[in-house]
């Protein structure tokens, strides 16, 4: 099994999350597009930097067999999977547990359950 295909169901869900995450709005899906490559062209870049120190050290060494041959630095291409899963993954999880916990306080405000 190669690295890619490790890293695909990771990717597919958090796409599933983003997609499913997406404004209405179009002015508040444009900030949440700009924000949302902002913070993973940061990543990619830290990845790529502290990814290729942890190879050039030999902290971390990766089996050619299972890698597809690209490489950013010295840093697989496959690495590069999971932070852009992370961008997408974790604003749609935050915002779905902070939506929940709002209609919760809403719940009990309405019917005086805090009180």
């Amino acid at each position: 099994m190669t690295y890619v295909l490790m890293s695909l169901p990771f990717l597919a869900i958090a796409v599933a999350a983003a997609w499913a995450w997406r404004p209405r709005e179009r002015s508040a899906r444009r900030r949440r597009l700009v924000a949302t490559l902002i913070a993973a062209l940061i990543l990619v870049v830290l990845t790529a930097v502290f990814d290729s120190l942890i190879v050039a050290t030999g902290i971390v060494a990766y089996d050619d067999a299972h890698r597809i041959g690209l490489a950013i630095g010295l840093a697989p291409i496959e690495d590069f999977l999971y932070p852009i899963a992370g961008v997408l993954l974790l604003p749609a999880l935050f915002d779905r547990v902070a939506r929940r916990r709002t209609s919760r306080r809403s719940v009990a405000e309405r019917t005086g359950a805090d009180r």
